[in-house]
């Protein structure tokens, strides 16, 4: 079912790993960028209209309004199931305790005698946030979405989800339900391209945000590539992704397990399973047979164990386990291996590290506290997942008296005069007498 690479002794490269060596899902968001381009152009001159167009067209349900009536989300919340309310408020509750923790402190530095550089941490005053509706229903991306806004201090939240057409044109009821638990009122039908460029250019109903959060499918990723720069974004989010560092001591239907969870969610999804021990790596394939055989979404899951974005990848040591998962990079990495910490310690690039096992990255998708908004397609290794950081901006105010400019004027008219530059100078002479 998952195929193997076997990078035992001479296999192994001996100038380091490629990253093309390693198994990865195709996402073209290049290609899909001359998709997105007319829909993000259209409602740009069209607004809402065109919004409502594009819902009806992908979606196949049209809606009247795209904001979702404060009655719905408050029929959604006293319709939720009670034990999906309580698992709800505890992922909140442990989400809040993480991310809490995150906010930055302003820090002002004293340079010189009457002059100051202060970093004040500022949040963005308005902000999109993407929730996905496909294959899934995923309220968890609602609380890992807003948690890290609202303890940033985020004026104003937004939030966009695909109209169901199974519920009328409104997003799923679980979805809405999760906004009313957080407090967000303003709540938008929509989904896909059309859902970022709402957000980039606003609507009638929905005023422009400077930044948007969230995964989404390619046409979402290529939407928040084409209009960045107009709005901040996280990411590109591509397909889910799982590696797993394992050595002989990993339970195997640990390992088969949580690889299948993240197959679940996609058959573009990606499990690698890094090990030392090919007899680990036997008894995971029987698990995998057995498993998959009995789990609902047994059809998408074969897909993703089974294409060739995932891999059994055969090393002689943790040394080069070490090395393919940094090279790897992977949104969501577990180590299941003796001294796991130790061993998790010395890893540089990954999304989260889930170690030893029972830390599975199940966890981290819904109760853990972490965030479960990361990079993927080997991004890991330049960038971080959605944190209370993601929606705040440092800005540096400088405070300089006239004895402290004086001190240094010298040195910066000649700077400006060695970049060719005069009348940066001047503007400093000006303050004492001189320049033109």
């Amino acid at each position: 079912m998952i195929s193997r690479i076997d990078l035992r002794g001479a296999a192994f490269p001996e100038g380091g790993i490629d990253r093309d060596l390693l198994p990865r899902a195709e996402f073209d968001v290049e290609a899909a960028l001359e998709t997105v381009r007319p829909i993000c152009d259209d409602v740009r001159h069209r607004g809402g209209a065109a919004v409502i167009g594009y819902g009806e067209k992908f979606d196949g349900v049209r809606v009247e309004r795209l904001r979702v009536p404060d009655k719905a989300l408050t029929e959604a919340l006293d319709g939720l199931d009670p034990q999906v309310r309580a698992a709800l408020e505890e992922s909140i509750r442990r989400a809040r305790i993480v991310h809490r923790e995150q906010r930055r402190t302003d820090v002002t530095t004293q340079v010189v005698a009457g002059g100051t550089v202060t970093e004040r941490w500022v949040p963005v005053r308005r902000v999109g946030l993407y929730v996905p509706g496909g294959l899934a229903v995923y309220p968890s991306s609602v609380v890992m979405n807003v948690v890290p806004a609202q303890e940033a201090g985020v004026g104003a939240v937004a939030v966009a989800s695909p109209p169901q057409r199974d519920f009328g044109g409104l997003p799923h009821p679980t979805i809405l339900a999760a906004c009313a638990l957080l407090g967000v009122d303003e709540v938008y039908a929509t989904g896909g391209a059309q859902a970022v460029a709402m957000f980039a250019y606003g609507t009638d109903e929905c005023r422009p945000v400077d930044l948007v959060t969230g995964p989404g499918n390619i046409y979402v990723a290529a939407a928040k590539r084409l209009l960045k720069g107009r709005i901040g974004i996280d990411a590109e989010a591509g397909p889910t992704e799982i590696a797993v560092l394992a050595d002989d001591s990993a339970d195997p239907g640990f390992v088969a397990s949580d690889l299948i969870s993240q197959a679940e969610h996609d058959p573009l999804a990606a499990a690698v399973l890094v090990t030392t021990s090919p007899e680990l790596a036997d008894a995971v394939d029987r698990e995998l047979a057995t498993r998959v055989a009995a789990t609902k979404h047994r059809e998408r899951i074969t897909t993703a164990l089974s294409g060739r974005q995932s891999a059994t990848v055969l090393v002689d040591t943790l040394d080069q386990g070490l090395e393919v998962v940094d090279a790897y990079a992977a949104e969501h990495l577990e180590i299941q291996t003796r001294d796991a910490a130790a061993v998790a310690a010395r890893v540089h690039n990954a999304g989260a590290i889930f170690v030893g096992p029972h830390a599975p990255v199940s966890l981290g998708d819904y109760c853990a506290g972490s965030n479960h908004v990361l990079p993927t397609g080997g991004c890991a290794c330049h960038s971080s997942g959605l944190s209370v950081q993601s929606f705040l901006r440092g800005i540096h105010v400088v405070d300089y008296s006239r004895d402290a400019l004086a001190d240094v004027a010298d040195h910066v008219v000649t700077l400006a005069n060695a970049e060719d530059l005069p009348a940066h100078g001047e503007a400093v002479a000006a303050r004492f007498g001189g320049g033109q």
